[in-house]
């Protein structure tokens, strides 16, 4: 049964492939998924998630330096690329429109894992780094 650090590579993997089959296999459907972006909780809220990212990015990779070799929870330390070619949700409920501007965002990541499937996922990353890398203003106008 994989542990915590194999399913944070599945996932990675999975991310990386664009590939929401495969994610919603890794996750138990009850899993909560906590981001800067939002908690999705449930396997359905969370591939709606992941397919929002790779419709904003739509080749959006992540890249791992740093793998913590613990059983659990399976820690990561990544570069998250991609260009805004699409829209994705934002926290407010508001949707981002392209922009073709490129993103790069270091964050991490770690998966709880139970019964051989994600039951806790957070990532970690500076949403002011993305969203000033996205032309946001911070002032509201």
């Amino acid at each position: 049964m994989p542990d915590g650090r194999q399913l944070a590579d599945r996932v990675l993997d999975a991310v990386n492939a664009h590939d929401l089959d495969r994610l919603s296999t890794c996750y138990d459907r009850h899993a909560v998924l906590a981001t800067p972006l939002g908690v999705c909780e449930g396997r359905e809220q969370i591939v709606r998630y992941w397919e929002s990212m790779f419709k904003g990015f739509t080749d959006m990779a992540m890249t791992v330096w740093n793998r913590v070799e613990c059983a659990d929870p399976g820690f990561s330390e990544w570069t998250m690329t991609g260009t805004h070619t699409g829209s994705f949700a934002l926290p407010d409920g508001g949707v981002a429109g392209a922009s073709g501007r490129r993103i790069t965002v270091r964050g991490c990541g770690a998966c709880h894992a139970k019964d051989g499937l994600v039951v806790a996922h957070r990532d970690y990353f500076d949403l002011l780094e993305l969203y000033s890398q996205l032309g946001f203003s911070l002032v509201a106008g």
